[in-house]
């Protein structure tokens, strides 16, 4: 049995119809449109992942022709949807020195650093070792960032749920395509390691609105009270994560 997981995406969700269907095996792409059953999904969803997949959740004794009505009603949402979506910015996919990247809620540029023999580079005021300055660094210099973030993460994490006195059982650093973090019904928290490159606002702001799931596990009113409590800034924060959010990657 898959526990209940409370997922938070930063992709567009236009209004629903409450109609149901029954559950039943993902079904592939027809129309742009991915269609998934869900036993779990009390209404119609159009989602557009970051990746730029298009995916309609058909609810538990609905059907898919209802769905397909459904995301035809909402194909001027999924084309603005789309369009605002292009235009967001993209982190570089090449690393190399000289590459701005952001680092720790500010644009750094990767700078060369130590010698011939231990060549190193430089973000900020963090220092990594890499096998070498020339080609691209992002193989080398990825996975230390990654580490890094395996540190810091779950520290400040069990610190704001200690503070907040949320119960939580476990914390993961995940390396996550298209959330900043997601939170389980038995307190597991995983967080993406990109984080470590968002401001510390920000870092916290998704941290709390993670541990908050554990006390309502959906996106109502109670649950945006409950972030409002110990996070008052959370509309800020939010609005930097849409303005930023491409520069590293999500």
């Amino acid at each position: 049995m898959q526990e209940a997981r409370q997922d938070w995406f930063g992709g567009f969700t236009p209004p629903a119809g409450a109609h149901r269907a029954p559950p039943g095996d993902p079904s592939g792409p027809r129309d742009g449109v991915v269609y998934r059953r869900s036993a779990r999904a009390r209404s119609y969803r159009l989602c557009l992942g970051r990746d730029g997949v298009a995916v309609a959740t058909i609810p538990a004794r609905g059907s898919e022709r209802e769905a397909r009505r459904f995301v035809e009603r909402n194909r001027g949402w999924l084309a603005r949807a789309r369009e605002r979506q292009s235009l967001r910015p993209r982190a570089a996919q090449v690393w190399t020195v000289g590459t701005h990247l952001l680092w720790r809620g500010s644009f750094e540029t990767i700078r060369a650093a130590g010698s011939a023999d231990r060549p190193c580079v430089c973000l900020g005021a963090d220092r990594f070792r890499v096998p070498g300055l020339g080609g691209d660094l992002r193989p080398a210099l990825e996975p230390r960032l990654q580490r890094l973030a395996r540190i810091e993460l779950p520290a400040r994490a069990w610190e704001l749920a200690a503070r907040t006195r949320m119960n939580v059982k476990r914390v993961s650093v995940r390396n996550q395509r298209s959330r900043w973090g997601s939170c389980a019904a038995s307190g597991s928290v995983s967080l993406n390691w990109r984080l470590i490159q968002a401001p510390e606002s920000v870092r916290d702001y998704i941290i709390l609105h993670e541990l908050m799931h554990l006390r309502e596990m959906n996106h109502s009113a109670r649950f945006w009270a409950c972030v409002e409590e110990v996070f008052p800034a959370w509309r800020e924060a939010e609005a930097w994560i849409k303005r930023n959010g491409g520069h590293a990657g999500l």
